[in-house]
């Protein structure tokens, strides 16, 4: 599946649209009216990318950007302005480009900023897993992960709101039947909290289904 994109477009855009060009393309295009949505928006959705187009809006988008950049700290965001004057440097973006432009230009732009092979790329709810660099993020939070670890976040992933039993567990992550050696899983179960959870003593989404396995939540 492509990537996920955060799309901001005001009411006021005199251009139109790209949005509906890129889902044709099958990129998921979350589209939000506002610099106030995008930013209660953008840790639940976890995109790949953000787009501001700043010409459709009352505002200049710099302070959004900074404040999404507050949000999560390297995401890549992209400016559309109808200003000459506007660099990359004045929004903190990874590139402004100017209207008018074609759906090439723009696609040029943004596919370097995406994931190399998005096929690795794995998003459920807010968590956003990257098997090839082996990083999560989740509500702002990224974290390297073992192989382990990463193979253990995937199988969840997979089986949302399903509970996975230990044995298969065991089984898929570490090549085993013996499920003898609990605290192996558990303890990596909780250096998986402690990558996606706010506070792991009290995990929102791995949930413990007592005698019998894990379960991925997701609201």
């Amino acid at each position: 599946m492509k990537a996920r994109i955060l799309w901001i477009e005001g009411k006021r855009a005199n251009s139109p649209s790209f949005v509906p060009g890129l889902r044709k393309k099958d990129y998921q295009i979350e589209l939000v009216p506002t610099g106030a949505a995008a930013l209660n928006t953008v840790l639940a959705y976890n995109p790949d990318l953000v787009v501001v187009n700043a010409a459709s809006l009352r505002s200049s988008g710099k302070r959004i950007c900074k404040d999404l950049r507050a949000k999560i700290q390297d995401l890549p965001v992209v400016v559309i302005s109808e200003d000459e004057q506007d660099s990359d440097a004045d929004y903190g973006a990874n590139a402004v480009l100017k209207l008018p432009f074609t759906m090439r230009k723009l696609l040029n732009r943004i596919v370097p900023l995406l994931p190399a092979d998005e096929t690795k790329i794995f998003h459920v709810g807010p968590i956003r897993l990257d098997l090839a660099l082996k990083k999560v993020r989740c509500q702002g939070r990224e974290a390297r992960l073992t192989p382990h670890l990463c193979h253990l976040l995937q199988i969840l992933m997979e089986k949302p709101g399903i509970v996975v039993e230990r044995a298969q567990l065991f089984s898929q992550v570490w090549k085993t039947d013996y499920t003898g050696d609990t605290r192996t899983l558990d303890v990596h179960i909780s250096w998986l909290r402690r990558a996606i959870e706010e506070d792991p003593r009290q995990p929102k989404f791995i949930k413990t289904i007592r005698s019998i396995g894990y379960r991925l939540d997701i609201e």
